[in-house]
């Protein structure tokens, strides 16, 4: 299937994915066939790659991609989180990169599609990283059930969130970041890597951040293209927190 094609399908199931977390056409799960029919059973390496493949020969995927990858990569090192905590699994593509960056890491990852947690859980167990890589099926809008479940069943306390890595609704990224600031979740230091900030966009979480730089956070803007391809421009706004102990 040409490149055309792959991008118009998934211009096509755009609605879908609004509404549901996924594109319509199973792209998702064979997704997670395809890796465990191509990666090395434990190999992370080997798992990435083939949902990389996956992207760019069969279907389109909506996760950071590659060169966002990287920086994602980077932040993760400089983190050297014992807790990440993610907004948006999707196929489980970021929390791989995150258990390979801080293989110390323990990574809770919120999706609100049921579906999708299931095809990121049949890949971080293929990958053999399921011990350390968990879904949390809900969403931080919701009332505070998600928040509530993060902290009592997952143990998500003050300062406990070294890196948080947001890539879900871009509408929540500011307040779903307000949340998990009010829950007193972040200490001094910790880094939060947003993406798709120009496309889509999340133009009131880089108006926030703008607006408290050098008082209660400090960020980097990188310039970047959307997933997969090397046209349409992109941002990741990697910020680290001021404030706390």
């Amino acid at each position: 299937m040409n490149a055309l094609r792959r991008w118009a399908r998934l211009a096509l199931g755009m609605r879908s994915f609004v509404r549901t977390g996924q594109m319509g056409d199973g792209r998702e799960s064979a997704c997670a066939d395809h890796v465990e029919t191509h990666a090395a059973p434990g190999d992370i390496d080997a798992a990435l790659s083939a949902i990389d493949g996956f992207a760019v020969r069969e279907a389109v995927l909506v996760n950071v991609g590659v060169e966002k990858g990287a920086l994602l990569d980077a932040a993760v090192r400089r983190a050297d989180p014992a807790l990440a905590l993610e907004l948006g699994t999707y196929c489980g593509y970021s929390a791989l990169r995150i258990a390979r960056a801080a293989p110390s890491a323990r990574v809770l990852s919120v999706e609100f599609s049921a579906a999708n947690a299931e095809v990121a859980r049949r890949i971080w167990t293929h990958a053999g990283v399921a011990d350390r890589v968990t879904c949390v099926v809900g969403t931080l809008g919701d009332g505070g059930r998600t928040l509530d479940s993060l902290a009592g069943e997952h143990g998500v306390g003050p300062g406990s969130v070294d890196l948080l890595f947001i890539d879900h609704d871009n509408s929540a990224y500011l307040s779903d970041l307000l949340s998990i600031e009010q829950r007193g979740w972040l200490h001094r230091g910790s880094l939060v890597v947003a993406d798709n900030v120009r496309i889509p966009g999340a133009p009131e979480y880089r108006r926030y951040m703008r607006e408290h730089e050098g008082t209660r956070w400090h960020t980097v803007e990188h310039k970047t293209h959307v997933e997969y391809q090397s046209l349409l421009p992109d941002l990741v706004l990697e910020s680290e927190y001021l404030v706390g102990s």
